[in-house]
Formats: structure tokens, sequence, C-alpha cells
């Protein structure tokens, strides 16, 4: 299966600072994963730095899910990688990048990724990566927003 790509991109109302200190707190995460997945968080560190490792568990269709990462690239308050050591894809490298924009911060997910299985699974995943991603946005606004 050939690798594919996931770019989004929002702006929040929100100073740089604000925003890069939000994704920097790993319980974050939690906060901007959609119910439906049942994401948990079994360990990470206080505040992420390159080689933190973030343990996670998640469900998908009722079938439960361990993910090992491992922050590859941090650049404080600009960007930052994360890259899957074990889980469910064969590639996950997402790469976050801030930037100061008019009206606050805008944020750059982009994400490479492969699945297991080829081409059927990649037409299921695909769209859930989508509601995924639809979620982290509205639920990323709304948090910053409550904390300006």
């Amino acid at each position: 299966m050939s690798e594919q790509t996931l770019e989004r991109t929002q702006v929040v109302g929100v100073p740089l600072d604000d925003a890069w200190r939000f994704y920097a707190d790993p319980q974050n995460l939690e906060a901007i994963t959609p119910p439906w997945l049942r994401f948990r968080i079994v360990s990470a560190p206080a505040t992420l730095e390159r080689g933190s490792h973030l343990r996670y568990r998640l469900s998908l269709f009722g079938v439960p899910i361990r993910w090992l990462t491992v922050i590859d690239r941090w650049q404080p308050p600009r960007t930052f990688v994360d890259v899957q050591l074990r889980g469910p894809y064969l590639l996950w490298e997402h790469t976050h990048r801030l930037s100061i924009v008019a009206g606050g911060t805008e944020i750059y997910d982009h994400v490479r990724y492969r699945v297991p299985g080829g081409a059927p699974v990649a037409l299921v995943v695909r769209p859930l990566l989508d509601a995924i991603f639809d979620y982290r946005a509205v639920r990323t606004a709304a948090l910053l927003s409550s904390t300006s």
C-alpha cells in the first residue's frame, strides 16, 4: 500500500505561545480526540520534549488498540513531530506546525501514514481520520477560546 497524507490547517484566535502550551500538554490529546474512540493515555510525561514516549489505548469498532509514539522532533514554539513506534499503522508521522498569522495562530497538521491491508483498508481508514481531525479542529478551537 502506498503512503497516504492528510493535511489540515486552522486558525485559532490565541497567541502562538498559548497554542504551543496547549499542544505541549499531552493530557490535551484526550480532550481533542472523539469520545467514540475511547482514547486514553496510558503513560506520558507531564510536558513533551524530544524523545518523549506516549502510550495510548483506544478502541475502534470494539477492537482494542495499543499505540506507542515518540516525539521525534521538538522545536518550541513552532513545530513537533510524533512518530508511531508500535500501533495500528505501518507508518505514522504527524507533523504539527504553529505559525503567527493575522487573527492568532495557524495550526497546520501533516500526517504521513500507511495502513496494513492495502487499498480496501485505506478506503475505510481515510474517512475515520477525516472525522477524527474534524473533531480535533472543533475541540481545539473551543478549548483554546475558553482559555483566552
